[in-house]
Formats: C-alpha cells, sequence, structure tokens
C-alpha cells in the first residue's frame, strides 16, 4: 500500500515508485458521497506536518489503535463501538471507504473515531511520533499473487521496523488474511526479526475472537469460497529483550 521505504542510508529503496497498492476506480454511491462530503472536516485528520496523538486529535490521553486500509470500514467501526476508551485512526487510500465509514461513525454516534486518506508509510514517518501506537491492525491486505509482484506485498522487512518503532513498548501487530501464501510471507517476515515475539508463545496463529477483530463481508465471502482465514499476532521487545539470531 506504500511508497518506497529508505533504507539504512537514507537512501530511497527502489529508484522506481512501488506501491503495494492499485488504485482503484473512486466512484462513491450518494450515500458514501453525501457522507463524505458532510463529515470529512468533522472526523478526518487534515493535511498538515503536525505530529497526531490523542491529544491533538481526540483531545484525550487514551491509547491509539491504528488499522492501516480499513476498507469499507465496518470492522474499525464495529471495534470502536465495543472500546469507547480507545482512540481508533484509520488509514484508507480508496474515497469509498472513506465515505462508508465516516457514515457509520455518526450513524453510529463513534467520538473515537477519525480518518486519514492517503499513503500510510508517508504518514507513519511524518505524522506519528516514535513509541505512540498501542496497536497497529493490518486486516487482508493484498497479498499479490503472483511471485513477480511479492515487492509489492506491504509487509516486507523495512515496514515491520516501522511500526515497531512507532508502536510502544509491547505493542501489538495484528494481521489478518485469507491467502494462505501471504500468511506464511508474513511469519517469515516477522520471524527474521529478532525485536518481535508472537503473542501465543507457541505460534504466531491468534484467535480472531480474543484479539477483539469482528468478522467482516469480505471475510465471510471468503469463507464460502474455501478461503483459509488467519490472525497472526505479534508484540514488539525492547532492545535489551530482543530474540538471538
Amino acid at each position: 500500500m506504500q511508497d518506497p521505504l529508505e533504507n539504512d542510508s537514507g537512501a530511497m529503496a527502489h529508484k522506481r515508485e512501488i506501491r503495494s497498492y492499485v488504485v482503484r476506480s473512486a466512484r462513491m454511491t450518494e450515500a458514501q458521497q453525501a457522507a463524505y462530503d458532510q463529515h470529512v472536516e468533522k472526523w478526518g485528520v487534515r493535511e498538515t506536518p503536525n505530529i497526531i496523538s490523542s491529544q491533538t486529535a481526540f483531545d484525550n490521553e487514551n491509547p491509539i489503535h491504528l488499522e492501516i486500509g480499513f476498507g469499507m470500514g465496518d470492522s474499525l467501526a464495529t471495534m470502536a463501538e465495543h472500546k469507547p476508551d480507545v482512540n481508533f485512526i484509520g488509514i484508507e487510500v480508496h474515497p469509498p471507504g472513506i465515505g462508508r465509514l465516516l457514515a457509520l461513525v455518526e450513524k453510529k454516534s463513534l467520538r473515537n473515531v477519525r480518518v486519514i486518506q492517503g499513503d500510510a508509510v508517508r504518514l507513519l514517518k511524518a505524522r506519528f511520533a516514535d513509541s505512540s501506537l498501542e496497536r497497529v491492525n493490518i486486516f487482508f491486505p493484498d497479498p499479490w499473487h503472483k511471485k513477480r509482484h511479492h515487492k509489492r506485498r506491504l509487509i516486507q522487512a523495512n515496514f515491520v521496523e516501522l511500526l515497531r518503532k512507532k508502536l510502544k513498548g509491547r505493542g501489538v501487530l495484528h494481521v489478518a488474511t485469507d491467502w494462505k501464501p501471504y500468511a506464511e510471507h508474513v511469519m517469515e517476515v516477522m520471524a527474521a526479526s529478532d525485536r518481535w515475539q508472537t503473542m501465543n508463545p507457541a505460534s504466531p496463529i491468534a484467535d480472531r475472537e480474543s484479539l477483539g477483530r469482528p468478522e467482516t463481508k469480505f471475510e465471510r465471502r471468503g469463507l464460502k469460497l474455501g478461503h483459509e482465514i488467519v490472525d497472526l499476532a505479534y508484540q514488539t521487545l525492547d532492545s535489551e529483550e530482543a530474540v538471538p539470531t
């Protein structure tokens, strides 16, 4: 979903821009467009250089759960409804999903949701302080099935290192996918780092309900097609806790 990440020397990792998302048609329904027009100023985060925090975005000190690529917003809205003492921020590039989430925020009278339209890597680097997030949720990212497109997958070593920096100590990364090879890819990337540990000592595979993730329409459709849903959960480790490699 992102622009190229910088490598350790500060140079761009790729000369040509690599994105892990495809900009689909931005055509919105009348209801989505109306919700966008009426509520984006109220619940959207403006494009400024200011750091986003609970204080600046919500006027409180509650923990922040960030969802990257929230799709149509149903799961984010449900989680926010069930956890009013948690601040939920969603990043999405597609206007129809943003309009849909804004409609849900108004319908459910949610006050703990903020929405950002844009590229998550750029936003994480520029707008979020290190050690500021309690949880990052990435549900059903594009698996980029073809081998030549694997470089476009969101979960890569540089990206998870960026997430680690933005998460607090013992912060959680929760990834869900309906494509088993992508789950295997995520496990391989995470196992290569000594700065994460699985929340379940026996396995990175976790239980959806125990993590508070609601079932989505996309997920139910995948199940009908025979897809296996895999939830993976990891916690950050402090430097002195790093697992020897």
